[in-house]
């Protein structure tokens, strides 16, 4: 079977975005932007800078007549966030309690409308026309900095247009016992129908989809198991208080899809299991950096509310108002504020999944904001054959770091379409949920993990692990490596006090040494990635075993990444080893 696939670049300088075609569906073309962008930096020290039309942000000094305190965090934290940061051993700190409700009203009380409130950066930011308003809040001793973000009347919307058009051959379901019909290539490329098998879907597991829309979400079958089994936990729009979420934007739909969507014999999404809020933070009609601010009350509700795992398809670099655009220098991790609320948040105790963007063919070339930030899982796109996107965002941050840190299937990508059928797509808004579903059935297979462990079980799983690139950055992640893994108790290229091998990577020779001598005997299995043992041996115990040396032709093992299991009747361990 052949299916025709569409992807395109937005018309507008600076956007990205891609052009869908249905499955099956050869008459019926549909345009979505995929990949929005929005993002400031402060370029000057005059009074007010500009972020969006009439909108404005102030930072406040201190929270004084906060009546909130670390010692009593069930006043502005849900029970479910409190375990997730006790669970991890994260304490309450500053940044944690609410704006002092004194400042908050003394600027409601000028007239403005309030429209968000952060009180990870002790800011708030508000609407208004009245000058007057604003020089009152500029004279408040409590106001530390302010902020314009003018964005004017929606100046066009946001289009895309067909650049290329190319057979996409089917790949087959040839594994697991779901049906995954042609959605497989999205979740076989990881093994991720390796945890599916096992029953990891990711129930129990919380992720936040921050974006600009979820249109359809509850009318079309593709998420009616959600709402069935209440998977679905609420809704919030950080954009305008008073629109209908799901007559929003459709990208969110679309992400939400690779993630939890199902349609039988064509898509099931990386983790039908779990359970999610919809968090609005993007305004789809224009770009102005108070969409980071949006963001980043986002960010920190789906703390509040005891996420596990944040999905933002989301990147900023350039804005309708070019004098808030990024500059590569800032993609540093510490200079926009999206990018250190992503931090932030990951500091929290959730892992943050982001989008590394799609221009990857443009004069910019770079990712950008929240995926340059440092302890995220920036995610680029490949193909079905792990080939590299040419759309897919380069690294490495400014600062040379590796960027993207994996990648996934965001070519040729599966996902529900507002028609209910089932669509490809091409960007990294749809990689990076493939990511999102598949460590949420991780992390519900090893809920005693910390989401710093799940995310570096993820890296050492990937293909390039050993040598990072600025293109795919470490590499196509394998799940059923990182549960090994994670099984272990190895998150790390450190190995075990009891155990060691030389040489690692290896060829033909292995020598398995114990730090302390053992009597008993050892059983060994070398597992290769699919979870077989390809080799496996006994060797007799004697007091003052210290080393073993694998007595087995080791030069026809096809290279990759195996785990050597060892059983002793002193311990077990399982360590990571390369074959080359």
């Amino acid at each position: 079977m052949n299916l025709t696939r569409m992807n395109s670049s937005c018309l507008k300088a600076g956007k990205n975005g891609l052009s869908k075609k249905p499955f099956l569906n050869p008459v019926r073309q549909g345009f979505i932007v995929l990949f929005t962008l929005a993002a400031l930096s402060l370029r000057s020290q005059v009074p007010y800078d500009q972020t969006a039309p009439e909108t404005y942000r102030v930072e406040f000094t201190d929270k004084t007549g906060s009546p909130f305190s670390p010692e009593h965090p069930e006043a502005f934290l849900s029970s479910r966030a409190i375990a997730r940061r006790m669970k991890q051993g994260i304490p309450i700190v500053y940044n944690d309690i609410p704006v002092s409700p004194v400042y908050i009203d003394s600027i409601s009380n000028t007239g403005v409308s309030v429209q968000n409130i952060s009180r990870w950066f002790n800011a708030l930011t508000f609407k208004t026309s009245d000058e007057e308003a604003l020089d009152r809040i500029a004279g408040m001793t409590f106001v530390k900095r302010m902020i314009k973000s003018t964005a004017n009347t929606h100046s066009g919307s946001k289009s895309a247009r067909i650049t290329e058009t190319t057979d996409y051959k089917l790949v087959s379901n040839e594994h697991g016992v779901l049906d995954y019909g042609p959605s497989w290539v999205q979740t076989g490329i990881h093994h991720g129908s390796v945890l599916h098998d096992r029953g990891f879907t990711g129930e129990g597991i919380h992720i936040a989809v921050i974006d600009n829309g979820f249109y359809g979400v509850n009318d079309l079958s593709a998420f009616s198991g959600l709402w069935a089994n209440g998977l679905v936990l609420g809704v919030r729009d950080f954009v305008d208080r008073n629109s209908d979420i799901f007559n929003e934007g459709s990208h969110g739909m679309k992400v939400l899809s690779v993630i939890g969507g199902f349609l039988p014999g064509m898509l099931v999404g990386t983790a039908t299991g779990a359970s999610f809020w919809l968090l609005r933070s993007e305004d789809a009609g224009s770009e102005y950096i108070v969409e980071e601010d949006n963001w980043i009350s986002a960010a920190e509700f789906a703390d509040s509310a005891g996420v596990d795992i944040i999905n933002t398809s989301l990147g900023y670099t350039n804005f309708d108002d070019p004098l808030q655009d990024h500059s590569f220098p800032e993609m540093n991790g510490n200079s926009t504020r999206i990018s250190r609320a992503a931090d932030i948040a990951a500091s929290k105790g959730m892992l943050v999944v982001v989008s590394a963007g799609n221009q990857g063919q443009t004069s910019w070339k770079h990712i950008s904001a929240p995926a340059d930030a440092d302890s995220i899982l920036a995610v680029g796109a490949v193909d079905a054959t792990g080939k590299i996107a040419s759309f897919s965002g380069r690294g490495p941050s400014s600062d040379g770091r590796v960027k993207p840190e994996v990648v996934a299937v965001g070519k040729g990508t599966y996902y529900a379409g507002p028609d209910g059928g089932l669509w490809q797509g091409d960007g990294t808004s749809l990689s990076a949920p493939v990511i999102t579903g598949l460590a949420a059935c991780l992390w519900q297979a090893n809920r005693g993990a910390t989401a710093m462990e799940i995310r570096e079980a993820i890296l050492q799983s990937s293909h390039l692990y050993t040598d990072p690139d600025t293109i795919y950055g470490y590499g196509i992640p394998d799940f059923n490596l990182a549960d090994l893994l994670l099984n272990a108790g190895n998150t790390s290229w450190e190995l075990s006090g009891r155990v060691n091998v030389f040489p690692n990577p290896f060829q033909d020779e292995l020598y398995i040494f114990f730090e302390t001598a053992l009597r008993s005997g050892v059983e060994l299995d070398l597992i290769d990635l699919s979870g077989k043992a390809v080799l496996s041996d006994s060797y007799r115990g004697y007091e003052g075993l210290k080393y073993i040396k694998l007595a087995r032709d080791l030069q026809s093992l096809p290279g990759g990444i195996y785990i050597l299991r060892i059983v002793t009747e002193e311990f077990t361990d399982c360590l990571k080893i390369i074959k080359y």
